[in-house]
């Protein structure tokens, strides 16, 4: 996967806590066990107002012209929660977005969005509100993900945000599980090397 060191993009706000993983995704769409495809799917609930998803609506942030082809998601606490589901930062990352800012985030959930190079991004409230007014403002307003430098930048605000050494690195080398093992590849193979098959 293509690392990840720094975006500039338009986002989309999404004012609502305790948004769950099925509402995300919901479960009757989770039939591959591929990525892609699911962006089609992402809030069926809240972007359709049939089952068929042949009626936008339009009241929905995400339909709304204003926001079309937003790649940062700006929402609040919570999100993420509810079950397990790869599914989730699957149809995220399928739709377009590259980072989530949000107040908090479901333990898993964040763990998923990192090992699928979705960037999330946690801010105090009171930050959260300075976003999503400059949002409301300018709804094309740019905002300026740093991640080596761990800031987003908004209007004429830069705000610093924590992760983890170990998940940054990974984003940037575009490492997922998998790829973190294989750093080790060469010591695994002398480690095998060294022993014997049958024991």
């Amino acid at each position: 996967m293509a690392g990840f060191t720094t975006h500039t993009g338009t986002a989309a706000p999404l004012d609502q806590a305790n948004v769950d993983t099925d509402q995300i995704i919901p479960k009757q769409f989770l039939t591959g066990v591929t990525r892609a495809g699911y962006g089609k799917h992402l809030f069926h609930d809240w972007r359709y107002l049939d089952l068929h998803e042949q009626e936008a609506n339009p009241d929905f942030a995400l339909n709304k012209p204003e926001f079309k082809g937003a790649s940062i998601l700006v929402t609040r606490e919570n999100f993420g929660c509810g079950s397990s589901r790869e599914h989730a930062p699957w149809a995220l990352a399928d739709f377009g977005f590259k980072v989530i800012i949000a107040t908090s985030f479901a333990d898993i959930f964040y763990g998923n969005c990192i090992n699928n190079q979705l960037l999330p991004i946690t801010l105090p409230s009171a930050q959260m509100d300075q976003v999503f007014d400059a949002i409301a403002k300018n709804n094309r307003v740019k905002i300026d993900i740093d991640l080596p430098s761990q800031t987003v930048s908004i209007a004429d605000n830069t705000f610093r945000f924590e992760i983890a050494e170990h998940h940054k690195n990974n984003l940037i080398k575009g490492l997922d599980a998998i790829g973190q093992t294989l750093e080790f590849d060469e010591k695994i193979s002398a480690f095998e090397a060294n022993r014997s098959a049958w024991v």
